[in-house]
């Protein structure tokens, strides 16, 4: 059985970073990811509740926060549980293994810094600038 899942997409809150009763580091994050949706249609979003244990539960709290680009590789846990009026319910959850922060450095939420602006060409450096023709035919995509 293959039971693998890869999302990526934004924090919708900061990571909430706890310790079980060993001592083990452990957080809990959702992450918004865009639906794909049809030329037209409004843009519609899923939240998907994740989880992830020990370095990379401590690196994510310490690094990213509402609004940070993360990429996630794990899996798919469904899990049962019962509320304190005695109502059953499941959770389905990503396991994350591996997380990657996907926003430059000094980017991301909470920086200080702004973002570096594309440079434009002045005109005089597009002078020198040829022209290429590319027949849509010759192109692999």
């Amino acid at each position: 059985m293959i039971n693998r899942a890869v999302i990526v997409g934004r924090l919708t809150k900061n990571p909430e970073l706890r310790k079980s009763a060993a001592g083990n580091s452990f957080a809990s994050f959702t992450v918004a990811i865009d639906n794909r949706t049809k030329p037209g249609e409004p843009k519609t979003a899923s939240f998907i509740n994740c989880i992830t244990f020990g370095n990379t539960a401590d690196n994510l709290a310490k690094y990213t926060r509402k609004g940070s680009l993360i990429g996630i590789e794990g899996r798919l846990q469904q899990r049962n549980y019962e509320t304190k009026d005695g109502r059953k319910g499941t959770a389905l959850e990503i396991i994350a293994d591996t997380v990657q922060f996907l926003d430059s450095k000094g980017t991301g939420p909470g920086a200080n810094a702004e973002p570096n602006p594309t440079p434009q060409l002045e005109k005089e450096d597009n002078k020198n600038l040829e022209s290429i023709d590319i027949v849509d035919d010759d192109l692999p995509f």
